[in-house]
Formats: C-alpha cells, sequence, structure tokens
C-alpha cells in the first residue's frame, strides 16, 4: 500500500539533487549522512507545519518539525533502496538538553533496516541515532499510521486534544527476570569480533605447531 505522507513530489527530488543524495558506501554511513543533511537542510520550527501537511509546505519554506524531518528522510531512504519506516514516541530530556524538540509533545524520527544489524533508529531533527532516550510508542509507514487519536464523527462535532506527558528514568532494579539486552548493532560488532579472534587462532596455531 501506498504511504500517505512520505511520497516523492518534484520540490523533493529537488532536495535529493541538492543534496547529492545516492548510494557511495554501505547503508549505514548512507544513513548517517542522510541523517546529518536533513538536519543542517531544515530550520526547526514550531508550529510552521500541522499533522496533516504535505511535506512541500517544509521542503517550500525549509523549516518544520521533527514529522516533516522523518518523512522527508523516510522518502529519500527508500528512494536509495533502504527500507524505512516512521517512529512516534517521546524523547527524554534530562536536564539542560540541546535536542531541538521538546520532552512534552511526541517525537517523530526513522528507522532503517540495515544488512546485518536490523532495524536502526535516525533521529534526523537532532542528527543522532537512537538511543535509551528515544522512548517508542508505536511505528508505521508515516504519520497516518500512528496518530494519538482516530475516530469517525457523526453530524456536527467538535474535538480539541489536551496531553500532559512526565518522563522520568525508571527506578526499577535490574534483575535476572529483567535482562538489559544490548542494541542489535553492538550485539552483531561483538559477534564480528569474536570472528576476527577465531580467525587469528586458526593462523597462529599452525605456526606453533611448526615450531
Amino acid at each position: 500500500m501506498p504511504s500517505h505522507f512520505a511520497t516523492p513530489t518534484p520540490l523533493l527530488e529537488e532536495l535529493g539533487r541538492e543534496l547529492d543524495v545516492q548510494r557511495r558506501d554501505g547503508p549505514l554511513t548512507v544513513m548517517r549522512d542522510l541523517n546529518s543533511a536533513i538536519n543542517s537542510a531544515f530550520e526547526y520550527t514550531r508550529n510552521t507545519t500541522r499533522v496533516d501537511s504535505p511535506i512541500d509546505e517544509a521542503l517550500r519554506m525549509r523549516k518544520g518539525v521533527c514529522q516533516d524531518y522523518a518523512h522527508i528522510t523516510i522518502i529519500l531512504a527508500r528512494q536509495l533502496g533502504i527500507p524505512c519506516r516512521y517512529v512516534s514516541g517521546y524523547l527524554y530530556q534530562p536536564g539542560r538538553s540541546q535536542d531541538r524538540s521538546t520532552g512534552e509533545a511526541t517525537h517523530a524520527w526513522v528507522e532503517a533496516y540495515l544488512p546485518g544489524l536490523g532495524w536502526i533508529g535516525f533521529d534526523p531533527t537532532n542528527n543522532t541515532t537512537t538511543d535509551e532516550r528515544h522512548i517508542r510508542v508505536a511505528i508505521g509507514r508515516d504519520y497516518a499510521d500512528v496518530p494519538p487519536t482516530r475516530g469517525v464523527y457523526r453530524g456536527k462535532a467538535e474535538s480539541e486534544l489536551a496531553v500532559t506527558v512526565r518522563i522520568t528514568p525508571s527506578q526499577t532494579a535490574i534483575t535476572d527476570e529483567l535482562p538489559v539486552e544490548p542494541p542489535p548493532w553492538i550485539a552483531a560488532a561483538q559477534q564480528m569480533d569474536e570472528r576476527d579472534r577465531d580467525q587469528a587462532q586458526l593462523h597462529i596455531m599452525p605456526q606453533q605447531q611448526q615450531q
């Protein structure tokens, strides 16, 4: 099924040429470069777009919010053949955070599927990869799949959504029943290190036997 908001447009194609978006290196490097490029190309400005705004509004103004950053990144990544999905959640901001988004509002970022690593999160709004501060709530093709509310009106009706969010570190003790697993890319890197050590031992063993 097509993606409602993450759909290419002429302005998007123009941005892709301007940023020279193409696959030069491995997918991980490509996504990191794209993450940084989108972060630099747009000014984070609240209330410049709406939840139902097409990407062309942000592209025309070169301003937007996290939702716009995510949609534009998703389209450009998919055009490079990299599977990419929209993530909705919250961002924990301890102390005086330098993040562009606010901790009281929902936040959006993307996850790209990379060979050997699985789904890796990228936050173009803040030019970072995701970490324990990114609290994932829902995933989809774009915002249309994961709105905070969904329903159907009958007759004349209006609605207003008011939300208060408080994010604090968990004080739950880590036990055997609640193990902490490393992110998939860390586990993959550890496995690669183990394979390298095994290969090194295979090369060393015959030399020792010859002596």
